[in-house]
């Protein structure tokens, strides 16, 4: 799958940017602001229904404007597709392929795959155990619908169970046969959710280590397991529920289920956000999405779009070097790659030998480079 051309309009700092792409590497150059990282973002957008960065799409609008428009044209499984996301303050999101709007944003997902890796992948070791659950539901859902609409159908489920929860809270009063209707949704899609999810890490962890490997010379030893306190039956769950009744009853809120399990990242035997340096931790989270994309790949047949943003952020270069390697090795698709340094990555690709386009960012405007990229000029 390809992105053959971009178009961009009031989308954050860019009033409009018309773009063509190459099949292989794309390289984004420009200084921190230019508007380069937004370049990445549009992708997200088409592939996603929605920013890597921000998800409030109003936000999204370029300042003092009141809609915004991401069009791409796509070549995937030899057809050429087209996407696009309009956006205007106060109204719905509208999400168009071919130019026929979805009814639901779950549809699109996984149909034009893209993996990004940022500096601000970095909260998935250092946040809450939600960060770590959204990526998991991502990864899964990408290539499996039922899945994802468990996960819908329980979120919805546990927020009314929530909200009944919290009248029982503030009328002092409580209704047990109530509560039991929303413990019988709850349930078997917990225990669902659960079982996939642990067929799942079984399956990826393998995958990630072999990659980290790869990309660290095996320097360090890494792993990742999946953590719940839900039952691998309806049985023991639904006994779960019960015996924190007391609990859910004097916090207001469903105290156990699936919206509390964890992927926990291990540098050794320890937890990688206390004993792992920031090279250490960013290299686990480049593996981390590297066996995303083979994960992906392997499901749907189809190769992702990758995006990376400011790989040199706390990684040296060696480890960078291994990196766009790989990625130029011919098993990957295309990639999309920023850097503030105009002259790193270009030569870097000329080294290895990659089909690499180059393109510089300035204040919103993007232009295609058709100078040597390794002179000695900087970007005009």
């Amino acid at each position: 799958m390809v992105l053959e051309q971009l178009h961009l309009h009031h989308f954050k700092n860019h009033i409009g940017s018309d773009l063509a792409f190459g099949s292989q590497v794309n390289c984004l150059l420009g200084d921190n602001g230019s508007g380069k990282t937004n370049v990445l973002d549009a992708v997200h957008y088409l592939c996603h229904t929605k920013s890597y960065f921000n998800p409030i799409d109003g936000q999204n609008i370029a300042h003092g404007e009141d809609q915004m428009l991401v069009q791409g044209q796509f070549l995937r499984h030899e057809q050429r597709e087209k996407v696009s996301c309009a956006i205007a303050r106060g109204v719905k999101k509208v999400f168009r392929r071919n130019d026929k709007a979805y009814d639901r944003l779950a549809d699109h997902v996984g149909r034009f795959p893209a993996v990004m890796i940022a500096p601000d992948d970095s909260a998935l070791i250092h946040e809450g155990s939600e960060m770590r659950r959204k990526w998991l539901d991502s990864v899964i859902s990408q290539s499996d619908r039922g899945y994802l609409q468990n996960v819908m159908t329980y979120n919805k489920a546990l927020n009314q169970r929530n909200a009944l929860l919290r009248y029982f809270g503030e009328n002092r009063t409580w209704d047990e046969e109530s509560l039991a209707l929303w413990d019988a949704q709850l349930i078997p899609l917990a225990v669902a959710i659960r079982a996939r999810r642990v067929e799942f890490i079984a399956g990826y962890a393998p995958v990630f280590q072999a990659v980290h490997a790869d990309i660290t010379q095996g320097a360090e030893s890494v792993s990742l397991m999946y953590r719940s306190d839900v039952g691998d039956t309806d049985e023991s769950f639904s006994d779960q529920l019960f015996r924190a009744r007391d609990d859910d009853r004097r916090l207001r809120r469903t105290t156990c289920g699936i919206h509390k399990d964890d992927v926990l990242f291990l540098l050794g035997e320890h937890l990688l956000k206390r004993f792992g340096s920031q090279g250490q931790q960013k290299s686990f989270l480049i593996a981390l999405r590297l066996a995303q994309l083979e994960h992906i790949e392997a499901a749907t047949g189809v190769k992702p779009i990758l995006l990376l943003d400011d790989i040199f952020d706390k990684i040296d270069d060696k480890r960078v070097q291994s990196l766009m390697r790989r990625v130029t090795s011919g098993s990957f698709g295309q990639v999309f790659i920023t850097d503030t340094d105009a002259h790193r990555i270009p030569r870097m690709f000329e080294e290895i030998g990659a089909n690499v386009r180059v393109y510089l960012v300035q204040n919103g405007a993007v232009k295609e480079s058709v100078k040597d990229v390794n002179s000695t000029n900087e970007p005009e």
